[in-house]
């Protein structure tokens, strides 16, 4: 996909997927209980926590989801999203379990917008819906974004550069027999306008300002979490083979290969670590904006580009009691292939620390801060569960 592809429209399809899949598990096993009426509360009876379980599992209708920017890349800013829910995660486990096919999240529709500091700005829609008991998954969106952005390239220098366009994604996987495999295709298209704002990247040569990206692929996902927010065991590890061709409404030809995984294991009772590897390929004509980048907590989406990408991270979370959890982290990533060879290109690292507060204990949902740092930067970002996505 573009390096920066619609942020408000990805954040409304990614929130809407992962509050449906991993709600359902909590109020599955809430379902037992769903004819008796309860009084709402926020706090838990446990412990006597904040606590947004309750609300979550029974919430029907609109949920407005606010959101913070902290991306480097475009500045500080905000967004403000809206969930539709075709029912309630607690009637959709009830429904499910009548059913007899499993638990199955209900279906969601988001809509929201977001603007930062620099003038970026985005606006989009996304739906994510389930048939059979969650053996088919649908995810779509579609957004408009306009973006003020960097360049760095061969020069290693900042040259702004404005990108807007539309952007839309259409994904349909399906699992595999009663496996944690999913498997299906994906396609991308990004109608778009690059523009520098004072000259051109010489080292570019001569581009075309309007630009299409379609591009078609295969995606293969697999899932061992024990939870998708915030999880203490499990992996998950998903392949991508994207091709760009005019047939399929691109004015460039392209290939892009991606994988990427995470695992999460248990040294003790209440330490975990966690690994993360991610690959970016790509060959032929790609876009500028769209060449695989170093991604890293504390590290400007976009600050180091090339053909290739490698990132990976290693995390160790301390849960100091069941609401509260430390963590620290380190990373290091290298982008190579056309500016400079691997062994020529720059090695990136990073290191920081952060916190999570359990906000939701029946569906396992944390929300908390990451600060990080690399050369010359810093950033800090506020998190919802895990920072792996």
């Amino acid at each position: 996909m573009p390096m920066i592809r619609p942020a408000m429209t990805r954040r409304l399809a990614a929130l809407a997927f992962a509050l449906a899949v991993c709600w359902c598990g909590g109020a599955w096993a809430q379902a037992g209980a769903a004819g008796e009426k309860k009084p709402l509360s926020f706090f838990d009876p446990e412990d006597g926590a904040l606590d947004m379980s309750d609300f979550l599992l029974n919430h029907k209708g609109a949920l407005p989801v606010p959101t913070i920017i902290t991306e480097p890349a475009v500045g500080y800013g905000a967004g403000l999203g809206l969930m539709f829910f075709s029912q309630s995660m607690a009637d959709a486990a009830a429904s499910a379990r009548a059913s007899g096919k499993g638990p199955a999240p209900p279906n969601i529709t988001g809509i929201g917008g977001a603007y930062t500091e620099n003038g970026t700005w985005g606006a989009g829609v996304a739906h994510f819906h389930t048939w059979d008991g969650d053996r088919y998954r649908y995810l779509g969106a579609l957004a408009k974004v306009d973006a003020n952005l960097d360049y760095y390239g061969l020069r290693n220098q900042p040259r702004a550069y404005e990108l807007r366009g539309v952007f839309l994604v259409q994904q349909l996987l399906v699992r595999i027999a009663d496996t944690r495999w999913y498997v299906g295709p994906r396609y991308v298209y990004f109608d778009s306008n690059a523009s520098f704002r004072f000259g051109d990247a010489g080292e570019l040569g001569s581009f075309e300002r309007d630009q299409r990206i379609g591009k078609a692929g295969l995606v293969v996902d697999y899932d061992s979490r024990d939870n998708i927010f915030y999880p203490t065991r499990g992996s998950y590890a998903e392949l991508e083979a994207q091709f760009a061709r005019s047939g399929l409404g691109s004015t460039q030809s392209f290939d892009m290969y991606n994988a990427r995984g995470f695992t999460w294991l248990p040294l003790a009772r209440t330490v975990i670590l966690g690994l993360r590897a991610d690959t970016r390929f790509s060959s032929g004509d790609v876009p500028f904006y769209a060449q695989p980048y170093v991604d890293l907590r504390g590290v400007q989406k976009g600050r180091y580009q090339d053909r290739n990408a490698l990132a990976a991270e290693v995390e160790l979370r301390w849960d100091v009691t069941p609401r509260w959890s430390l963590l620290g982290f380190t990373g290091v990533g290298k982008a190579y292939g056309r500016w400079h060879d691997f062994s020529d290109a720059a090695t990136i690292y990073s290191v920081g620390t952060g916190f999570r507060y359990m906000i939701a204990r029946k569906l396992g949902v944390s929300i908390g801060l990451d600060v990080a740092h690399s050369k010359g930067q810093n950033a800090f970002y506020i998190q919802v569960g895990s920072a792996w996505r």
